[in-house]
């Protein structure tokens, strides 16, 4: 069992137990386990409770960035759980690639299509996933097609929310417990806008960059060949500087952006899910700083 590091409040103690008891539904469990902070929660309470009665399976596709499945592996090694890869083919699946509004129905859709042999070979097991509530309010497609799976989510069944998952990752030691959230490089292209292999490594290796630059919290949009750079409100001085410093333009270029500019909002997850504008989301003030 994962000893607790810290105290917790009494409510998040009992969540906490309860999260624990919930383990208990069936004999075998099978995770969707994408490496974030919530299904790792539920992954490592999970093998905590089932030993080698639980499996995490990650779906792998060019829309997860290379260094979120070196994370997820590493995640899974340090709790212990066995740790299975999932080739899948969305992009094959033009109710994906064509990016409409519930593009991630057809994601998941196609990820608990192959879960489900895997799962009934690991003896029947229940397959679950990192789902909590906060998600619920929120534009989220893939939720359905989960549901419409058979999978269960016990961290919103239990009502557990982001900040309590945060604070009991903590409590138990996990070292990736304040881990920024990182949807699927999916989400950089405005809904409409065809999605292939080739676009999701272009704001892959863009994110990388910037990345390895110490922009822990970083997206990068792309509108058509334009690239639009999201990091914190305080760090886009520092983003400014880089682009006149680092040669972050003419790398951008070399990728194939055409011209780069930088949000002056900052960073706001689910930008794109925005109702307001013709093209699903609101122009953000944004500074060109290269143009070709």
């Amino acid at each position: 069992m994962f000893q607790l590091q810290e105290l917790l409040p009494k409510k998040q103690e009992q969540q906490l137990a309860d999260l624990r008891r919930w383990m208990e539904v069936s004999s075998s469990l099978c995770i969707a386990y994408s490496g974030g902070v919530d299904s790792t929660l539920v992954a490592a309470i999970a093998y905590e409770c089932k030993g080698e009665s639980a499996v995490a399976v990650t779906g792998v596709s060019p829309a997860l960035a290379p260094h979120l499945l070196q994370e997820a592996r590493h995640q899974a090694g340090w709790i212990g759980i066995r740790h299975q890869e999932l080739p899948t083919a969305e992009l094959e699946d033009p109710a994906y690639s064509s990016n409409p509004v519930d593009r991630c129905f057809a994601c998941k859709r196609e990820l608990h299509r192959h879960l489900k042999p895997i799962a009934t070979a690991a003896g029947d097991a229940l397959v679950i996933d990192g789902v909590n509530l906060d998600d619920l309010g929120d534009h989220r497609p893939g939720i359905d097609a989960a549901r419409q799976a058979g999978v269960r989510s016990p961290l919103a069944e239990l009502k557990i929310d982001k900040a309590t998952i945060r604070q009991l990752s903590r409590a138990l030691g996990f070292p990736w417990w304040d881990k920024p959230a990182q949807p699927c490089l999916s989400s950089r292209f405005p809904y409409g806008e065809g999605i292939t292999a080739e676009r999701l490594n272009q704001v892959g290796q863009a994110e990388a960059w910037l990345l390895a630059r110490g922009f822990h919290r970083v997206r990068v949009r792309s509108h058509g060949l334009a690239a639009r750079i999201e990091v914190p409100e305080e760090q886009i001085s520092d983003v400014l500087a880089l682009s006149s410093t680092d040669g972050l333009v003419a790398f951008f270029q070399s990728l194939g952006f055409t011209s780069v500019s930088l949000d002056l909002e900052g960073l706001v997850s689910g930008k794109l899910n925005r109702k307001h504008g013709s093209d699903n989301n609101r122009r953000s003030g944004q500074v060109v700083i290269g143009d070709g």
